[in-house]
C-alpha cells in the first residue's frame, strides 16, 4: 500500500501562485508515476500533470502548460505542483495519485489506472 497526503491548497487571486505538495509513504518503491488530477463541480476528473518517479519525465495537460510545473523530491518521497498565473477556471479539488503500471504521455491521463489516491485539496482562484 501507498499512502498519499496532499497539502498547500487554498484561496488565491487570479494571476497568483500556489504550490501543492503530496507526501507519499509506504511501498513507494512500487510506484511508477505520480500525477495530479483535478475535478471541478459538475465536471469530470482530469489529469493536470504526471511525473515518472525514477526518471523524472513529465506530461502536462494543454490547459496548464507553461503555467504549472510538476517536480519530485525522491529523498522526501514528495511530489510538488507549482501553479502560477492561476485562472478562475483552475478552481477545483486537486488530488495526487500514484500508479504502479507503466505509462507514457497521454496514456497517463486515465484516472482509473491509478492505484492510490490522496484525500484532495481545494484550490479556489478568485477573479
Amino acid at each position: 500500500q501507498v499512502q498519499l497526503v496532499e497539502s498547500g491548497g487554498g484561496l488565491v487571486q487570479a494571476g497568483g501562485s500556489l504550490r501543492l505538495s503530496c507526501a507519499a509513504s509506504g511501498r513507494t518503491f512500487s510506484v511508477y508515476a505520480m500525477g495530479w488530477f483535478r475535478q471541478a463541480p459538475g465536471k469530470e476528473r482530469e489529469l493536470v500533470a504526471v511525473i515518472n518517479w525514477s526518471g523524472g519525465s513529465t506530461f502536462y495537460a494543454n490547459s496548464v502548460k507553461g503555467r504549472f510545473t510538476i517536480s519530485r523530491d525522491n529523498a522526501k518521497n514528495t511530489v510538488y505542483l507549482q501553479m502560477s498565473s492561476l485562472k478562475p477556471e483552475d478552481t477545483a479539488v486537486y488530488s495526487c495519485a500514484a500508479r504502479r503500471a507503466y505509462c507514457s504521455g497521454y496514456g497517463c491521463s486515465r484516472h482509473r489506472e491509478y492505484d492510490y489516491w490522496g484525500q484532495g485539496t481545494q484550490v479556489t482562484v478568485s477573479s
